[in-house]
């Protein structure tokens, strides 16, 4: 991989990790909510989440799949209602939680599957590989120098974005602020499931 490449791999990287989304959005409400220790499973696990995508679109079967409307269609509207359920369950959240996560339960496990279910990070990874594996005289290298990339930006996204909600989190006890940042996050969840379903019309 040359250095024109590993630049346009970088401003990729930076522009689809550090952008908000699903990922970031429950990063930051979770933080919020629940301190950076609890947020830090589910930042773990966008990274692992997303490992295991990408490594399954470098096999082909991402490809395969999303060429099969039906099995797009079930992961997208899947994805989607994950979302708007998380969103429901968070919008109505009015006070600091500690050890209590019964409201918003995304535990790291179900943080790697979400990955599974986000149209968004699919395509992203189908582009990864299009753009920068297949085809390729040397496919497994390649892949081996674009995985600690994306690795390395969905944590440190993730974890800036908890970061926000951490410090955020004394200030959000006061008053009604919690209710209404936690509304905002919801309100994005929901903003980004019908962005995913306009997309993919």
């Amino acid at each position: 991989m040359n250095w024109q490449e590993l630049s346009a791999l970088l401003i990729l990287a930076t522009a689809s990790s550090f952008t908000p989304g699903p990922n970031t959005t429950l990063s930051t409400a979770l933080a919020a909510n629940f301190g950076l220790r609890r947020a830090m499973g589910f930042v773990c696990a966008v990274p692992v989440g997303w490992s295991l995508l990408l490594a399954f679109c470098s096999a082909g079967a991402g490809a395969l799949i999303l060429a099969v409307p039906v099995l797009r269609w079930g992961i997208l509207l899947a994805g989607m209602a994950y979302l708007l359920w998380l969103a429901a369950r968070l919008a109505n959240s009015r006070q600091l939680a500690q050890a209590d996560a019964s409201r918003l339960n995304v535990t790291f496990g179900k943080g790697v599957l979400l990955q599974f279910l986000n149209i968004k990070a699919w395509m992203l990874a189908l582009s990864i590989v299009a753009a920068f594996v297949a085809g390729q005289a040397d496919p497994l290298q390649r892949f081996l120098i674009i995985l600690p990339v994306m690795v390395f930006f969905a944590f440190t996204s993730n974890l800036a974005y908890a970061l926000v909600g951490s410090l955020l989190r004394q200030w959000l006890a006061q008053g009604q602020r919690l209710l209404v940042f936690n509304r905002t996050m919801a309100s994005a969840l929901a903003l980004t499931a019908a962005w995913l379903l306009w997309s993919a019309l």
